[in-house]
């Protein structure tokens, strides 16, 4: 049995986090911290909730007509051990998995966290760099971050021309914004 992840939040479906309607996870805890981060409050270890893998399985497998799973965060590669068994439980119902690390491949040297990409049909690497921006991009926020297709289920042509967010408001009244904002959006929650 692996740890209970420690999550921000969750989102159970967007359409902006990979390709199709996706069950979002944040992590809590990234030790990367780049600076111009959309979510720095994802960056203490401490915070967020815990959560046991089948519990966020059971969710997820709650919510039908899924294209897959996505990870992100804070920083999935710190907790690749305890989303295993997610991205285990999706790829066995035919869902895909995308994951979103600062990371570089050659950085990711731990058996977890290769396990974690040998799972996942797309992966998208690099540190977020404010200098580099470009909302362009699909499924990244700056020029130096790659997107890896590690199976042939997404290509190139499967990733969206230009970067978009979308706004989510849960039952408690709490708002996620997720994606790539641009300026106009994103300035005032940078204030806050």
């Amino acid at each position: 049995m692996t740890a209970p992840l420690r999550i921000a939040r969750v989102v159970e479906r967007s359409t902006v986090n990979g390709p199709g309607e996706r069950f979002v996870i944040w992590v809590q805890g990234c030790a990367l911290r780049c600076p111009g981060c959309w979510n720095p409050h994802t960056w203490p270890r401490r915070g967020g909730d815990l959560a046991p893998a089948d519990a966020l399985v059971d969710r997820m497998r709650a919510a039908p007509g899924l294209e897959g799973v996505t990870f992100t965060g804070g920083e999935p590669m710190d907790q690749a051990a305890a989303l295993a068994p997610i991205a285990r439980a999706s790829r066995a119902d035919g869902l895909s998995v995308f994951v979103f690390t600062g990371y570089e491949l050659d950085e990711l040297t731990d058996p977890a966290q290769k396990t974690l990409v040998a799972l996942a049909d797309v992966v998208v690497t690099g540190r977020y760099d404010a200098v580099r921006r470009d909302l362009s991009l699909g499924w990244r926020g700056s020029t130096n971050q790659q997107v890896h297709f590690v199976t042939d289920r997404y290509s190139p042509a499967d990733e969206p021309g230009a970067s978009v967010c979308e706004l989510h408001i849960d039952a408690t009244g709490a708002l996620t914004i997720t994606g790539f904002p641009d300026d106009g959006l994103r300035a005032p929650f940078d204030r806050l």
